[in-house]
């Protein structure tokens, strides 16, 4: 039988990886690694492995692995930092974080599909540190982070949702309500921003206001349970105080 190289033991091992073969997936890609010790393709798709498997030690060793054969992989380099925090350690992942988004602004590229791929990975990692900044109620480092995330993919509407309820958090009413008109009116079709007015009018005593956004978004799409749920809760609530 023929030996299959080490490029399509790692094609092999891909296919596998993407149907949740792991095991199989594995064994071909240590293969491939056998053929050659510095495949990075080959010992990626084994960190991530690792990391769906909740195996976080080995993630982190083959993660780290890729960045030695390839100092510049920004995705090893990005898994790695949200690892990193998974697991409480800020400052280890927020330095990879940091040296890789230093990589990517001084790499030149014509490759625009690239950079947007790119961009959509320092978006979700910027979101994910406005969340947990937002954990410790740290509303300026969260307002920073969540404003990085939109620059980077401006089709991360609910980073804009966050950021209206930071300004409600630090007591801007007038602002968190600007933001969601103005999401609102950007994009019609997107409801949660209408779910989202609607809550924050109810927080301030707009009840009408606020069960007129969940209609219309329940006009849009009656099995909306959010909205739903809100206006069913409202309903119920005015009920009580007038009984």
């Amino acid at each position: 039988m023929t030996q299959l190289t080490e490029m399509e033991l790692v094609k092999l091992g891909e296919k596998y990886f993407h149907n949740n073969e792991f095991d199989k997936a594995r064994n071909v890609l240590n293969e491939a690694i056998e053929q050659n010790n510095a495949n990075k393709d080959a010992f990626f798709l084994l960190a991530n492995i690792f990391h769906t498997r909740g195996e976080v030690g080995k993630a982190i060793k083959a993660f780290k692995k890729v960045l030695e054969i390839d100092p510049c992989h920004t995705d090893a380099s990005i898994s790695l930092s949200v690892l990193y925090n998974d697991i409480g350690k800020y400052d280890e992942g927020k330095k990879i974080f940091e040296m890789a988004n230093e990589r990517v602004k001084n790499k030149k590229t014509n490759e625009k599909v690239e950079d947007i791929h790119i961009n959509k990975k320092f978006s979700t990692r910027h979101f994910e540190l406005a969340e947990l900044y937002m954990t410790y109620n740290r509303f300026d480092e969260a307002l920073f982070e969540y404003n990085k995330a939109i620059k980077l993919d401006p089709d991360n509407l609910i980073a804009r949702i966050k950021i209206a309820k930071v300004y409600a958090k630090k007591g801007f009413i007038g602002k968190a309500f600007e933001e969601l008109r103005k999401l609102k009116t950007e994009y019609p079709e997107y409801l949660e921003a209408r779910v989202a007015l609607g809550v924050l009018h109810y927080a301030n005593g707009n009840v009408l206001e606020a069960q007129t956004e969940w209609e219309r978004a329940l006009t849009k799409d009656p099995l909306h349970k959010d909205a739903s749920m809100y206006l069913n809760l409202s309903r119920t609530a005015t009920e009580t105080r007038l009984n």
